[in-house]
């Protein structure tokens, strides 16, 4: 059974850092894309960042140049540090694969990460 734990997300001033971590089990993930998603109260879920199998990474404009996604095959896990956050980044962060199908559609419970003054 796959499973994604997100962990690092916390209560952090506008201008703040986080680390963000996932931890992937039951599946191999090292030949899959990998990628951070949020969701924000009332918004869809959207992808932020990826990172494919061979490190290469992409952003939304809204995170460029202030997130930074990577990977740990050895030890199935994806990294997401943010800095220079801002009250928009406030959201439940979860990591999947891209597209989420690849992990059978397997969700973990998310990390809150709130930006606030």
């Amino acid at each position: 059974q796959v499973q994604l734990v997100e962990s690092g997300g916390g209560l952090v001033q506008p201008g703040g850092s986080l680390r963000l971590s996932c931890v992937v089990s039951g599946r191999i993930f090292s030949a899959y894309t990998m990628g951070w998603y949020r969701q924000a109260p009332g918004k869809q879920r959207e992808l932020v960042a990826t990172v494919s199998s061979e490190g290469t990474t992409i952003y939304v404009d809204s995170v460029k140049g202030r997130f930074t996604i990577s990977r740990d095959n050895a030890k199935n896990t994806v990294y997401l540090q943010m800095n220079s956050l801002k009250p928009e980044d406030t959201a439940v962060y979860y990591c999947n694969a891209v597209p989420p199908v690849l992990l059978r559609n397997n969700w973990g419970q998310g990390t809150q990460v709130t930006v606030s003054s």
